[in-house]
């Protein structure tokens, strides 16, 4: 590996560039030295190489010689996945354990392994599962995976999945929140105590959290053991013999989700002693975040999964105390036939008050919505779509959109075998979705197109990965003859490219909702006649001017008043950089900064007289020194 890394290195300074192509190469190079048909070299292994010798070996670290310039371009071509980072962060996915589900809609996959609505093979699944679904664990592999491919990890941004958080006991969430900090607390510049755990060997290693302190310890090994010592096991084998009966009665009809996990889970299991000890509070959580403020690895994102019909100002109040900043919410359809086949009851009036509540707590909306639904035709998702991103009340800042695909053990099974509902063809399907994307507002972000599910797990509908790659190619065909260009965010993105602050452009969107004048304002680079995206987003920032009829008419249930500003979202695009790092990204320009000065003039002259930001745990200090001061739920600066 040495002698591999100093070939890459000479290729590098003799070239001054290194492209995907040339780093293959020299690889093969390497590989082809040995008789035997292994690859004994693979690019995944270099960047773990780089750092554990820059951080170990000193002298061979030097003798390398790289400039700082050099040393970017290095890493830059040897990183593994650079799209991970591309939007600035590093996301880091994290799965609740099993629960009940209020709802019981028939396409939602009903795994007893993996809360509602998600599958045991899809990656963050296998991630969470094999780490016995605690928090720490999670975050604690996951960075370290992120570390060895290559990434910044200083800025992460956390996501909960799992079904609907909000229907987690309070004292869970709360627990389950402040692990997720502490993990990142405990991980240092190196990630000294922070380990993969998979293949590890359980043993028995004795832990305070066996005395039922509220907080659990955070060595890695000692919670693996915990685990392990109360009967609860990771592997494979032993969770489908645990399962399979439970999970072919569902299949028969005999039994429903809720009914197998409450048995698999709930009193008389393993699981039941750990419920003990799973219990926060929220002292917990604000130690854990204060920590956080200085941390190596702060949080600067916060984004929980729930149902539109689970919001409620209380709901709100304990997410944003847990520094929630993000909500992804399930919403579909918008088409209440099609929402009654598919036994999803929330009426559509529920939907629009949540988001509305939403927005005035100052949460940026991810909004879940399925095209191919039972009793859906492409025309009406077309336009159930263009009314969705219309609406006035909802206005969703982001969205999933992915199709509906035939999960076994669900009750779309039925309707598949009648020929009640059969999954689109591939170019309808891709025709629907390039016709969303064209009618995708310049403030909306499509995020996803699919669902993680493997090809083995779906029995009809969608299987292709690039789905969103034969989509965006569709759409260059549609540009070219005649269509407008993409406004969505997310195909606008500069991610990876240099760029220049001098490049850009200020430009600011104004739009309305049913309780706020929102000002979605983006830095831009120069348009490129012909294309068919055009203003590529370097930054943006989301101010929202709530009515103040609406505010006063829900005074008693909003921690906002009258006359308050919010900045919902600021974000600046580019490859992730380190903190305090040099960087040729748009990032560190003070992009931000003047993105915030501007919304700050702009709710002046609209007699607005204070901002708030609903800040990240990490962000915090950034708007301190924006002269914002700490207020409750969020930073207030006055204007």
């Amino acid at each position: 590996m040495q002698e591999l890394m100093a070939d890459i290195i000479a290729e590098l300074k003799d070239a001054s560039t290194l492209s995907a192509r040339k780093i293959d190469r020299i690889i093969a190079v390497h590989n082809r030295r040995f008789r035997d048909p292994v690859k004994h070299f693979a690019k995944k292994h270099l960047a773990p190489y780089y750092l554990q010798v820059k951080q170990n070996d000193a002298a061979l670290w030097g003798s390398w010689d790289l400039s700082d310039e050099e040393e970017r371009a290095l890493l830059a071509a040897i990183q593994m996945k650079p799209r991970r980072t591309a939007s600035g962060v590093a996301t880091i996915t994290v799965i609740t354990k099993p629960h009940g589900c209020a709802g019981n809609c028939i396409y939602c996959p009903n795994d007893v392994r993996m809360p509602k609505s998600y599958l045991h093979a899809e990656p963050a699944c296998q991630r969470a599962e094999r780490n016995y679904f605690d928090p720490y664990l999670q975050v604690a592999s996951r960075l370290t995976a992120l570390d060895a491919m290559g990434h910044a990890t200083d800025k992460v941004e956390l996501i909960i999945l799992g079904g609907s958080f909000t229907d987690y006991p309070a004292a869970y969430q709360m627990w389950f929140v402040s692990e997720l900090f502490r993990a990142l607390n405990d991980a240092g510049e190196s990630l000294d105590g922070i380990a993969d755990v998979f293949g590890m060997e359980q043993k028995p290693v004795p832990c305070s959290i066996m005395e039922q302190k509220p907080v659990p310890c955070s060595n890695v090994e000692q919670r693996v053991a915990m685990y392990a010592n109360a009967g609860i096991t990771h592997e494979e084998e032993a969770l489908t013999a645990q399962t399979q009966a439970w999970q072919q009665r569902i299949k028969d009809g005999s039994a429903n989700y809720n009914e197998a996990v409450s048995t698999l889970y709930g009193p008389g299991t393993p699981w039941e002693s750990m419920e003990t000890l799973q219990v926060g509070s929220i002292d917990h959580v604000h130690e854990a975040q204060h920590a956080n403020e200085d941390a190596a690895h702060r949080v600067v994102g916060l984004v929980v999964e729930t149902r539109p019909d689970s919001i409620s100002p209380e709901s709100l109040k304990l997410l944003r105390d847990l520094g929630c900043t993000k909500l992804q919410m399930g919403v579909q359809t918008l088409n209440e036939s099609v929402a009654a086949t598919c036994q999803r009851p929330t009426p559509l009036t529920r939907v629009r008050e949540s988001f509305e509540l939403a927005r005035a707590f100052g949460f940026k909306s991810h909004a879940h919505f399925m095209a191919n639904l039972p009793g859906a035709t492409p025309e009406g998702d077309k336009n159930d779509y263009e009314n969705f991103v219309q609406d006035a009340a909802i206005a969703p800042d982001e969205v999933k959109l992915y199709p509906c695909v035939l999960i076994e053990d669900t009750g779309l099974v039925k309707l598949f075998e009648s020929g009640s509902w059969q999954p689109y063809t591939e170019d309808i399907l891709v025709d629907l979705l390039a016709a969303d994307v064209l009618i995708t507002p310049a403030h909306t972000r499509i995020s996803r197109m699919i669902r993680d599910f493997s090809s083995d797990d779906i029995a009809a509908g969608n299987k292709k990965p690039n789905l969103r790659q034969m989509v965006e190619q569709r759409i260059e065909g549609l540009v070219a003859k005649g269509a407008a260009p993409v406004q969505e965010i997310r195909m606008r993105e500069i991610a990876t490219t240099e760029t220049s602050a001098d490049q850009l452009m200020l430009i600011e969107e104004h739009y309305d909702t049913s309780n706020s004048h929102e000002v979605f304002l983006q830095w831009v680079a120069p348009a490129e006649p012909g294309a068919s995206v055009q203003n590529r987003i370097a930054g943006f920032l989301r101010l929202s001017l709530p009515h103040s009829d609406w505010i006063k008419t829900h005074a008693e249930a909003l921690p906002v008043r009258p006359a308050e500003a919010m900045i919902r979202e600021v974000h600046v695009y580019g490859a992730a950089a380190r903190l305090h790092a040099p960087t040729t990204g748009a990032q560190h320009q003070g992009l931000g900064r003047a993105l915030v000065e501007r919304a700050c003039e702009i709710a002046r002259e609209a007699g607005y007289e204070k901002m708030n930001v609903i800040s990240a745990v990490g962000t915090r200090n950034y708007y301190r020194n924006l002269d914002f001061t700490d207020n409750g739920l969020y930073l207030t600066r006055s204007l």
